[in-house]
């Protein structure tokens, strides 16, 4: 079994030190150290992402992620889906919880009411990002989360940035999405259409 120690790495360097790792040895089983939580996640999807069946250990502050190839191996599920239909594809980021600057009250009325709207981009919404302030939109108490929720539902992928969520200490709190880190962000952002910040 291939060892990779990436403790003390930030997002998303376990995942590419994962990932180089499969790529140039292709270890037919694989343990990831972590010292994070949000890491772990990555870590443990991008393995299942490529066919591995995965076991999670913890001792103290560590995580033991452990990938297999199995029966499953070679399946491969892609972590970005092109569209079923030919619609284009537009990727929403939400660096804030807010939108604009002046007022904070009305900041976060104008972006639930932001949110609460995009669905009239109907099936060209193809992937919603929160990052940085943005996270807080995604956790309990949230004025949006019933709505974020029904998008989820409907099929929209909700991506939730994993070191963020660490940072603010709300990793626990998140009630919808997907944890994920800034290299499946990146590879969703090439494969957009057209990505809307805000």
């Amino acid at each position: 079994m291939k060892e990779i120690d990436a403790r003390g790495l930030a997002c998303p360097a376990p995942v590419l030190h994962t990932k180089a790792t499969l790529q140039e040895e292709k270890p037919a089983a694989v343990k990831v150290v972590v010292d994070n939580a949000a890491s772990q996640q990555n870590v443990q999807r991008f393995l299942e992402s490529q066919g591995f069946q995965t076991t999670l250990q913890r001792e103290g502050g560590d995580y033991f992620v452990m990938g297999r190839c199995g029966e499953v191996a070679g399946e491969q599920p892609k972590p970005i889906e092109p569209a079923a239909v030919e619609h284009k594809k537009i990727l929403v980021l939400c660096a804030t919880d807010r939108l604009g600057t002046g007022d904070d009250a009305l900041g976060l009325k104008l972006m639930v009411n932001f949110l609460r709207t995009l669905k009239e981009m109907g099936p060209e919404l193809w992937r919603l990002v929160f990052v940085n302030n943005g996270v807080k939109l995604t956790v309990g108490g949230s004025d949006v989360l019933d709505d974020l929720k029904a998008y989820e539902r409907s099929g929209l992928k909700i991506m939730v940035c994993g070191t963020c969520l660490t940072h603010f200490n709300l990793l626990e709190n998140k009630q919808v999405g997907e944890t994920t880190n800034m290299l499946d962000i990146v590879t969703a952002m090439q494969v957009a259409d057209k990505v809307i910040s805000i």
